[in-house]
């Protein structure tokens, strides 16, 4: 092998690294431009447009109907009585949920107690017992007699004055 064959080797060597290299950088460049747009948000089923209403007739299609005796307005009922406020059992007040995801209310003061029910963020609800171990609320929904329990610490006391 001569210097002309020995040097025409090492170019090629040379020349296809920097052909890789140079591919290399262009695919890479491709596929990172592409991960920095954010993509289109989806479009489900149940958020797509509803079918515009079929247009109504035009005002000068229509005839104008005769006036027509009116019958007599029917007089304004009476406002509905205020309900009393609720009575609260002897060492009972009213709370309201302070956690976000809403309470889980339970048949038993337990992890593992069965679901009965659950009470909404910022909904009120009336504490009427602490468990002996504190973890535990026995509750009662206002305006009905559903009871349960929740976990303790996760309502702030209402100050009624």
């Amino acid at each position: 092998m001569n210097l002309t064959g020995l040097a025409q080797f090492f170019l090629g060597i040379f020349s296809g690294l920097i052909l890789f290299g140079i591919s290399g950088f262009i695919a890479g460049y491709y596929v990172l431009s592409g991960m920095a747009s954010t993509p289109a948000r989806p479009i489900f089923p149940e958020e797509r447009p509803q079918a515009p209403p079929p247009p109504s007739p035009s005002p000068a299609a229509q005839t104008p109907e005769p006036p027509t005796e009116s019958a007599p307005e029917p007089s304004p009922e009476p406002p509905a009585p205020e309900p009393e406020p609720e009575t609260l059992e002897p060492g009972a007040y009213r709370a309201r949920v302070n956690w976000p995801d809403g309470l889980s209310l339970r048949a038993t003061g337990a992890e593992d107690g069965e679901r009965i029910g659950g009470i909404a963020y910022n909904q009120e609800m009336i504490v009427l017992r602490t468990s002996d171990d504190g973890r535990w609320q026995e509750v009662r929904l206002p305006g009905s007699n559903q009871r349960g329990w929740v976990k303790a610490g996760n309502a702030d006391r209402i100050n009624e004055d």
